[in-house]
Order: structure tokens, then sequence, then C-alpha cells
């Protein structure tokens, strides 16, 4: 039986516990059930929750040092510092072959023992620069929905956080399995980890003399770099120069990752099939729309929609 031990802390948020609760800890009717799952903290009692009741607790760190997987299921505040008791422990439980996974914000906790130092690790997009900032060394990923080291694996916003445990259910006994537990969470039965979060569509912004205002709303014409250029009269060389100055990208660049959120915002709010979206946002055909979108969005126009849209 695999062990599962999630770590929490003062105060804990409820729902990324609860997504490690419903992968590894809920029994149901007629599926195996593979692991054993506790709940530890450093100082067992009550532990406060983001929900305002508090959690009784009885499981210390000690629950680690048997443990298979050391879940950290968010870590509020993500300023609070590692206490020496819980570095050790996590340490330890790395040392001996223990896998280690974060939930959302958990992974500033585990960033703090240096075990991501000079890897790759996601979190919460919102709190993607942030991470970056207070630890240089870790390669921040912020637009994937996990990231699997094998020994390490950290997820992006809570939801994801769903995606990151029924992945360790199919490593750990099989694609089969993991799609049984889904079907009984009414969930889909996989998420690559490679395919980007879900954020906001940034605003176009008027960093360039109202050039990007108006290209936005031109993308349904063939709109080309040259045309860009016309608009403000300068060269499509000193075009480029003010891009990379202002916005670090190419006006191609941007032209056409402003296309890809022009069609993800009518995959969300329209019944539109894909032809007449690739045409409204001027990238001519469906299939140059899958290509286009795929390459950067991490999965294809259809089950973007799925996942995204907006009843």
């Amino acid at each position: 039986m695999h062990r599962v031990a999630a770590l929490v802390r003062p105060v804990q948020p409820t729902f990324e516990l609860g997504c490690a609760v419903e992968v590894f800890g809920t029994r149901r009717d007629g599926i195996p059930q593979y692991y054993e799952f506790e709940v530890c903290t450093e100082t067992p009692g009550p532990v406060p929750t983001t929900a305002g009741y508090a959690m009784s607790v009885p499981q210390g760190l000690s629950a680690l040092e048997t443990a298979d997987t050391v879940l950290i299921p968010g870590w509020t505040p993500v300023e609070a510092p590692l206490s020496d008791g819980v570095r050790q422990a996590l340490l330890a439980a790395h040392a001996r072959g223990a896998r280690l996974v974060t939930i959302c914000a958990g992974v500033f906790a585990l960033a703090r023992t240096g075990l991501l130092d000079d890897r790759s690790a996601t979190t919460h997009w919102a709190r993607a620069d942030q991470l970056a900032r207070e630890f240089p060394r870790v390669r921040v990923q912020p637009d994937v929905l996990y990231i699997d080291h094998g020994d390490v694996a950290t997820s992006a916003g809570a939801g994801a956080g769903i995606d990151l445990c029924l992945h360790l259910v199919r490593r750990d006994h099989g694609a089969p399995h993991a799609a049984l537990i889904a079907r009984h969470m009414v969930l889909p039965p996989h998420r690559e980890g490679g395919q980007v979060q879900y954020m906001p569509p940034a605003p176009p912004g008027d960093a360039l003399d109202g050039l990007l205002e108006w290209a936005g709303a031109r993308l349904a014409t063939p709109l080309s770099v040259e045309d860009m250029a016309a608009h403000l009269n300068i060269s499509p060389r000193t075009l480029a120069r003010r891009f990379a100055d202002r916005l670090g990208t190419s006006p191609g660049a941007w032209l056409l990752a402003r296309r890809v959120i022009a069609a993800r915002t009518l995959l969300e709010t329209s019944d539109l099939p894909v032809e007449a979206i690739a045409t409204r946002v001027g990238l001519t055909s469906a299939v140059n729309l899958r290509r286009r979108f795929h390459k950067q969005v991490g999965t294809t126009p259809g089950a973007y929609r799925r996942a995204f849209r907006v009843p």
C-alpha cells in the first residue's frame, strides 16, 4: 500500500487539500484502494483553515518518516518560512526516496528546501513572478498545468492539483485505474501537464501610440507587419525596434498572440464553429487555427472550449 502524507499548516487552504483527499484518500465502492492517506502538521492539534473552521490533525511530522509521497497542498501565506523541523523532515523524506509533491502555492515551501534549485517548477499563474523573484535558481514555468520530475512534482492553481494527482495515479497504477477515479469524480480522465494554464487575456494596452488598439480591431483583415508600420508612418525595422523595447516581442509574434487571444475569447463565449472563429481572428482556416492554437496554448480549440466555455 502506497502511503500519502499531506503536510498542512495554519492557515490551510481547504480546496487544495480536498484535491488530494478525493484522489488518494476517498474510498469508492468497486474501485481498488491502492493508497493510505493521512494528514499531518508540525504541531498536532487544531489547524485553522481558509474556510473559517479548524480541523483536528493528530499526526505530527513523524508521519513523513514512512510516507511514500509527501504532499504539500498549498502554503499560506506564501511568505511563511520553513521551520527547521519541517525543512529537515522534507529533506529526510526526499533523501530516503519519498516523492515530494506540491499543489499551487505549496511550491514556495518546497523551494525553500533547495530541492527545486536548477529545476523547472510551476505554480498558480498569479504567483509565478513572485516565485521567480524569490527563488532565482528555480526555472519557473508559469504556463503549464504541472511538472513531474519523478522525485519532485509541482502543479499550478488549485484545479491543476487534481490533474497532477491523477497523473501520479496513472504513473503508479496505470491509465485505466486513473480514468476510473476520474470518472467517479466526473472529471476528464487526463490533461497533459504541458497544457497551458488558463490566464485572463491581457488587455491590448496603448504602448505604441494607439497601434495595438487599432490592430486589435482589425484582426479579421489580412493585417501584416507592414500594414502596422504604415499606420505609424515608420519602417517595419523601426516598428520591430519599438516592439522589442516596449513589449519585449516582435510585431509578428504579438499579432499572432493577439489573434489566439481573440480565438480563446470566442471559444469561451460563443457557439461559433472553429472555421468561423478562424476567419474572425484572421487565421484564415480551421487547420491553421488548430496548429497555431495548439502551439501557443498547448491544447486544441475543441478541448479548450470544453474546459472553459461560459454557459
